[in-house]
């Protein structure tokens, strides 16, 4: 019988898998693991013996496979693959997933692995989320679930589904959050070069994903530089100018092709780039407000309370808190220490 103090963190890999949709979260858990003191024990599951190659051809070897008798596992997450994983459709490794899931703690996916999930039959009844560019298929392939698209990760009860690849790290230090507290998952975060946490789900890219989406490669390639260039002038005029319209033709082509008019798009650009910095950083709001564009604090005040409800200061409490956690100020860490 297995027997261990910490939580069981496995991992579903195959051959196939996206990379960083299982190393990414592993390599949290790993992180949280020796800031914890033992808090995590990490294991990658596989469903065959390996080793078998990753879309980019890294190898993995698992340390286990579904045939073998594991031991209790408190987290259970299934990664993605770059289209709907081949082991959707696999009997034997589904009917693992319907008797093991339920015996967890909680279980998830990463990226598609969401659709592992559902054809197990996971998400009936649940809310749900995937890569942006699967999420109509998601939907329909799991008609009892409802699917989200806008967002970086979802936990409905003990069910946890997360967007495309990088947002299995946003998953992974939300468990870690809710396991060991923000301090520990805060110090994980910034040595990791990340956010602890994107405020408003995928709200943040929502400006983005509508760029990627605009049929018109000029309207698109602006967006991209509005961007990129937050503090350079963003009059209609000035825009018109770089896209060569005139700036009534311009404005009329933009709204049609975003939704919204030049003026609305710039300010959401800038206020979720401020969003960002206050929930990310501990810089000044003067000094935010300078560097997404704002000519003063009262301009990102103002922005910040038609786009969010609330402004600046008041959202930098709201997300920045005092913790409540398992843990107290977490160390310093470093990989291989």
């Amino acid at each position: 019988m297995y027997v261990s103090a910490a939580l069981r963190i496995a991992i579903l890999t195959y051959p196939g898998v996206l990379a960083l949709d299982a190393v990414g979260p592993a390599d949290v858990f790993a992180a949280a693991a020796q800031l914890s003191r033992g808090g995590y024990e990490l294991l990658i599951l596989g469903t065959g013996p390996g080793p078998f190659t990753t879309l980019s051809g890294i190898g993995i070897r698992p340390a286990a496979t579904l045939a073998e008798d594991v031991g209790p596992i408190d987290t259970l997450l299934v990664a993605g693959s770059p289209g709907v994983p081949p082991i959707a459709g696999d009997p034997q490794v589904l009917e693992w997933l319907r008797r093991e899931a339920p015996r967890c703690r909680r279980y998830g996916s990463v990226c598609t692995g969401a659709f592992v999930l559902g054809a197990a039959g996971l998400l009936d009844g649940k809310r749900a989320t995937t890569h942006w560019r699967f999420a109509r298929a998601l939907a329909r392939a799991c008609p009892a679930a409802t699917v989200e698209p806008d967002h970086i990760f979802i936990k409905d009860g003990s069910t946890y589904t997360s967007a495309g690849v990088t947002a299995g790290i946003d998953l992974a230090l939300a468990l870690v959050e809710e396991d060991f507290g923000r301090a520990l998952a805060l110090t994980i975060a910034r040595e990791f070069v990340v956010f602890l946490k994107r405020p408003g789900g995928q709200s943040q890219f929502s400006r983005q994903l509508e760029a990627q989406f605009a049929d018109m490669p000029a309207i698109h390639s602006l967006q991209q530089w509005v961007m990129e260039h937050l503090r350079e002038n963003h009059s209609v005029e000035e825009l018109a100018r770089r896209v060569h319209m005139s700036p009534r033709n311009f404005a009329r082509v933009f709204r049609r092709e975003t939704g919204m008019t030049p003026a609305r798009f710039v300010e959401a650009a800038r206020v979720e780039a401020a969003q960002l910095l206050l929930e990310g950083s501990e810089l000044p709001i003067q000094t935010i407000a300078a560097r997404v564009g704002f000519e003063n604090t009262n301009g990102l005040r103002r922005a910040f309370l038609r786009q969010r409800g609330v402004g600046p200061a008041e959202f930098r409490h709201s997300v920045n808190g005092a913790p409540t956690s398992r843990s107290q100020k977490s160390p310093g860490w470093k990989p291989g220490t």
